[in-house]
């Protein structure tokens, strides 16, 4: 298996790392844009996600796979885009469909206000989305967008 490799294994925690930053980065604007500007969860995740991809792709780059600079760094974001927007295809539903039950959940396991339910099911509902997408974007991304590396 990938993961047994010593270099594999580290590269999957670099880039763990740099998607928890790339995270950071989505739960604040995602927190911001839905609070600040009360726009939906969907709308709002799409937004804080660009932002997390365009950091993920130069931490990666320079970090992740410092060895990878046989292609173009305009043609490798392009790729990096791709498998991203590939990985927003499962997140979108994710945050559609997982948000209501979520809510429900929160909100008969904590019985808290209506407010803080919310709050606590779109983070809950983004760090589930998150999770998937990740493991998507690492394999995808080392297989094609950083295959110039042993």
């Amino acid at each position: 298996m990938i993961l047994t490799e010593n270099p594999e294994r580290i590269r999957f925690l670099k880039f763990a790392m740099v998607g928890a930053m790339g995270a950071v980065i989505d739960f604040g604007v995602m927190n911001m844009m839905t609070h600040m500007f009360n726009m939906k969860l969907v709308f709002a995740g799409t937004i804080s996600f660009t932002f997390a991809v365009i950091s993920n792709f130069i931490l990666n780059r320079y970090w992740t796979y410092p060895d990878s600079r046989s292609k173009h760094i305009l043609h490798q974001l392009g790729m990096f885009v791709i498998v991203s927007a590939a990985g927003i295809a499962f997140r979108i539903p994710i945050l559609h469909y997982v948000e209501p039950p979520m809510a429900v959940l929160v909100k008969k396991a904590t019985h808290l206000p209506t407010d803080t339910t919310h709050f606590l099911a779109k983070n809950a509902t983004l760090a589930f989305a998150i999770g998937i997408v990740m493991v998507w974007n690492f394999f995808i991304n080392r297989y094609w967008t950083y295959n110039d590396i042993d």
